[in-house]
């Protein structure tokens, strides 16, 4: 009797990669528990239901966009309004997509919906780095699924926890917004162009707040992106390499 059929080993090639998946994105799912907290309880602090409160967070599945929105909803900020602003903000979510379109776009339709609903700045960050041959799209299902279980489980927590504490948002749960992007954000910096990106866009934002000038956020972010451009353009113009190319190439002819 076999024990190693092709069944089980198939089996054994999905389980290895998720697994792998859900503890890659475990630190971030831990250190992203108390914006849960806080996304639900704010919830129910802006006047919406439990059951509203959780669709959001299972649905919409975005903690900014979630924040900004139920603070609009208190406000009682038009449908068209809330629907623009959260577009904005997750604006970022389609150059994710595009810079993921090598990796997902030959999977089949199936994956291809489920790994784009679950493609937040997390598994982002945790896929986005691999090559089109390294990326395993079951260790993309454990990084998204189980960061997805986590979240939905922690704003569930702090919908019940707002029920019984309607001040909970004001306990200080918001640094975790800064918190959880700083983690993200600085493993990633391994170039110049990175680093200026990334420096420039703090000083800027910074800066504008201080000014209290609205969209200071996208504004920053805005020359952040620009900054990161010019530096890789200038680093790849002056490279050895690109010299030695363009004598070669000169040469040739």
């Amino acid at each position: 009797m076999r024990n190693n059929t092709p069944k089980n080993k198939q089996s054994s090639e999905r389980k290895s990669p998720f697994w792998q998946g859900v503890i890659a994105v475990l630190p971030l799912s831990i250190a992203v528990i108390p914006w849960g907290i806080l996304a639900g309880s704010y919830a129910i602090d802006a006047g919406l239901s439990g059951i509203e409160a959780q669709a959001m967070s299972a649905v919409l599945f975005a903690g900014s966009a979630q924040l900004v929105a139920a603070g609009m909803f208190k406000a009682g900020v038009g449908i068209g309004t809330m629907l623009v602003t959260t577009f904005f903000i997750t604006s970022r979510h389609f150059l994710y997509s595009v810079s993921m379109r090598g990796k997902i776009s030959n999977l089949p339709t199936r994956w291809r919906l489920i790994l784009g609903f679950w493609l937040t700045d997390e598994l982002f960050a945790v896929c986005g780095g691999q090559s089109n041959k390294a990326f395993n799209p079951w260790f993309a299902a454990g990084a998204g699924g189980s960061f997805y279980l986590i979240w939905n489980l922690a704003s569930f927590v702090g919908i019940v926890a707002g029920s019984q504490f309607p001040s909970l948002n004001e306990v200080g749960l918001e640094f975790a917004v800064a918190a959880t992007f700083i983690a993200l954000v600085i493993p990633q910096i391994k170039s110049i162009p990175l680093l200026a990106s990334v420096g420039v866009s703090l000083v800027v934002s910074v800066l504008l707040t201080l000014m209290q000038i609205d969209a200071a956020l996208m504004i920053a972010s805005i020359f952040g992106m620009v900054t990161g451009y010019m530096c890789e353009t200038l680093l790849d113009r002056n490279s050895p390499k690109k010299h030695l190319e363009t004598k070669s190439g000169g040469e040739q002819e």
